[in-house]
């Protein structure tokens, strides 16, 4: 029997913060001067804005990336390079190569966000130490290291996110199985769809989550799953706001491509 789900792409609102650097691999030389500003055009109706780009090497390109939350990285690199190719078709029938890297970079180093995510508890002090001490058995660090590259058929990525998704209304008085639940239901996600959480933090209001994603799956997606599959483990009623916010991380911040311009 099928279940409804609680939470939906329709009925969501998303707060997001999506940059990508997207290298792309060229089988000959060529000049950005034609062809950028149609490119930049080309891609926003696919919700892919192109920021900038260089040429790291002769055959190499970086595009600085931001995205709208449906996009995933697979699909970005489909977007620019299809797109580049189609403007491209007279004079370079074949321009690249079938390889590409993609990496997620935020407005903060991952490492910084790591620790943001780790003092939760310092920040959102609980009176009860009896509740106090349920969500400080919740606050997790898996040892995952999210600064090594994946790879797929074609791509080498790093695809790291901050999720945080907003209670419904304060879990004060949660019992310790439904508090066990949340947690189990996140470990859950984290084997079956070969995620890789690096933190979690939850908390009475609101959860934090740095994950490692696949390279198919949508920030909003991946942010999505964790929602309904909670939900599901506790009754499928709404727990959270219809609401959420997704960003994304990594081991370079924003500054570190626009210094190198």
């Amino acid at each position: 029997m099928n279940v409804e789900l609680v939470y939906s792409p329709s009925n969501c609102r998303c707060a997001y913060q999506l940059n990508w650097v997207l290298t792309a691999l060229w089988k000959m030389g060529v000049n950005d001067d034609p062809w950028l500003a149609s490119l930049q055009t080309s891609t926003e109706p696919d919700g892919v804005r192109i920021l900038s780009h260089r040429f790291q090497r002769a055959l190499r390109s970086q595009f600085l990336v931001s995205s709208t939350p449906d996009v995933s990285p697979a699909g970005i690199s489909r977007c620019i390079k299809g797109r580049l190719q189609y403007l491209l078709r007279d004079d370079y029938p074949s321009a690249f190569q079938r390889n590409y890297a993609i990496r997620s970079i935020g407005s903060r180093r991952r490492s910084v966000l790591e620790s943001y995510v780790a003092r939760q508890l310092c920040h959102h002090p609980i009176a009860d130490r009896r509740v106090a001490e349920r969500f400080k058995r919740l606050q997790k660090q898996n040892g995952v290291d999210l600064s090594l590259p994946r790879r797929g058929a074609h791509a080498v990525y790093w695809y790291n996110l901050h999720i945080v998704l907003v209670n419904d209304r304060r879990w004060r008085v949660i019992k310790q199985s439904d508090l066990e639940k949340i947690g189990s239901s996140i470990e859950s996600i984290n084997s079956r769809r070969d995620h890789l959480i690096s933190r979690v933090a939850i908390l009475p209001d609101h959860i934090h989550l740095i994950v490692g994603c696949n390279l198919t799956e949508s920030p909003l997606d991946a942010a999505l799953t964790y929602m309904n599959e909670i939900c599901l483990n506790l009754g499928n009623a709404p727990l959270f706001q219809f609401s959420l916010y997704v960003g994304t991380c990594g081991e370079y911040d924003l500054g570190v491509f626009w210094q190198g311009q």
